[in-house]
């Protein structure tokens, strides 16, 4: 079970947090550290670190620094600080735990005490709806980020649409990753999304999506392709381009993109439209305005629905998109969720099942950009509507759902995120319908991504500054 609580080293309040294992900064202090003692270093990192850093470095100057010994630091985190409503640990560590943790504390505080920042503190709590929680800035100093994957030793893998791949590790912003295919980081296009096979401990697949650049025409021009690799150091080897959309335009929007793993190693993405919705979405012999499913080596799943249709592309799971770029697999119950960019309004969330149209340009909530009406109908039959649909439209990009026992009001929650709007949405669902909305950091800037973490905490990738933060949750 996760423990969760507050308490206070001195007047220091520190919010400590279960399974938290990701460093954030770097310098020489962990080292020192974490060679007392492996426990109180993991109990540290596991439910310290998150508001006071990897290695200390988010504390104040206090005076409990300049003690001879301890007494204060333990008598805090044991019995905590009443009056400012901080309980004590004394019923979930024993008084050598804390004591080995307060000896720890203290002597990883750096001896230049102008490198400290102060933690956060209940000012810094976000109260929504359903949960509480403090924002925490991962890394910073990003152009646009795009793509999170996390490395097993807790290392994260950043895509940033500008073309560069980058590792993230104790703190550090590794130079570009070498080894990426040629990419067309035009418009929207460039190194999109990331994600790890299910079995990449055994096997070392990295998954990326990117607008493939067509290297054999005299003209710029191409569309969204995936390809998986090894890591090796700062170098990405024995790559294999696995799926390639046909066929190459010179535009450079609607590349779609976002990846999703089922349970049976089946691989699902959208490709969008391309920005000629007249000629691909509603054609089988094509891959733009599509969502489809292919097997991790790229092969073709012997029961994708268009198989046996003649001409058609054998990827093809769905069809009638105009540019998804959300994509997650419902933990619970296996299905497929997509969120799909509308024209001028019309924004979609959308349950995908194998063979359906959903019906883009034919029927939409939206209208053109220049404000004349696309298209009169918003239904037709045989083709689906939309479980929800945005007007006006948020710019969805992104989604998860909420896993784990972290967030226990939002389990099971679809995330988005607001790109125009510039905000992340929380969506509860119940029986294939959105029964509850809420915006949560109205103003962050351009949500561009938002995954879970293995240690269960929700990251987003914004741009406009490009950043990323966690939520991390607060009892």
């Amino acid at each position: 079970m996760t423990r969760l609580t507050v308490f206070s080293l001195g007047t220091i309040t520190l919010i400590i947090f279960g399974l938290i294992g990701f460093k954030s900064f770097n310098n020489d202090t962990s080292d020192a550290v974490t060679s007392m003692h492996p426990t109180t270093a993991m109990n540290y990192q596991n439910f310290c670190a998150g508001c006071h850093g990897g290695n200390l470095e988010r504390f104040a100057d206090k005076a409990w620094m300049e003690e001879d010994d301890v007494s204060s630091a333990f008598e805090s985190i044991k019995y905590g600080i009443e009056d400012i409503g901080m309980p004590g640990f004394e019923k979930t560590f024993t008084d050598e735990e804390i004591e080995a943790l307060a000896e720890y504390v203290k002597k990883g505080i750096p001896e230049d005490r102008s490198m400290l920042k102060p933690a956060i503190t209940s000012d810094g709590v976000v109260e929504s709806e359903a949960q509480r929680f403090v924002v925490d800035t991962v890394v910073s100093g990003l152009n646009i980020p795009w793509g999170m994957a996390f490395l097993p030793n807790g290392d994260l893998l950043i895509s940033e649409r500008s073309g560069t791949l980058h590792r993230f590790s104790d703190g550090v912003l590794s130079p570009p990753v070498e080894g990426l295919p040629p990419i067309m980081a035009f418009g929207q296009g460039g190194l999109l999304d990331l994600k790890l096979h299910p079995d990449f401990e055994k096997n070392g697949w990295i998954y990326m999506s990117y607008s493939a650049l067509n290297t054999e025409s005299t003209e710029r021009k191409g569309n969204t392709a995936i390809m998986r690799a090894r890591l090796q150091g700062n170098e990405l080897i024995d790559q294999q381009v696995i799926f390639k959309g046909e066929p190459d335009t010179g535009r450079g929007h609607h590349f779609g993109s976002k990846l999703a793993f089922d349970d049976k190693g089946h691989l699902f993405f959208g490709i969008g439209d391309r920005g000629q919705h007249f000629d691909f979405p509603q054609k089988l012999d094509n891959h733009n305005g599509k969502i489809h499913r292919i097997n991790d080596d790229g092969s073709i799943p012997d029961d994708n629905p268009f198989v046996n249709t003649p001409d058609a592309m054998p990827s093809i799971y769905s069809y009638g998109h105009r540019n998804p770029q959300g994509t997650a697999i419902n933990p619970q119950t296996g299905e497929l969720w997509i969120t799909e960019h509308g024209p001028r309004g019309g924004d979609e969330l959308n349950l995908i099942e194998p063979g359906l149209n959903y019906g883009w340009p034919v029927i939409s909530y939206g209208i053109n950009y220049n404000g004349t009406i696309l298209t009169e109908l918003t239904e037709k039959e045989g083709m689906e509507q939309p479980v929800f649909y945005w007007t006006p439209s948020i710019a969805p990009c992104g989604m998860t759902f909420v896993t784990g026992d972290r967030y226990g009001n939002w389990r099971n929650n679809i995330l988005v995120g607001a790109l125009s709007f510039q905000y992340l949405e929380r969506m509860v669902i119940h029986r294939h319908s959105v029964i509850h909305r809420e915006k949560l950091l109205e103003g962050i800037g351009r949500v561009r991504n938002v995954v879970m973490s293995p240690e269960g905490l929700v990251y987003v990738a914004i741009e406009n500054p490009g950043k990323i933060v966690r939520l991390i949750p607060v009892e």
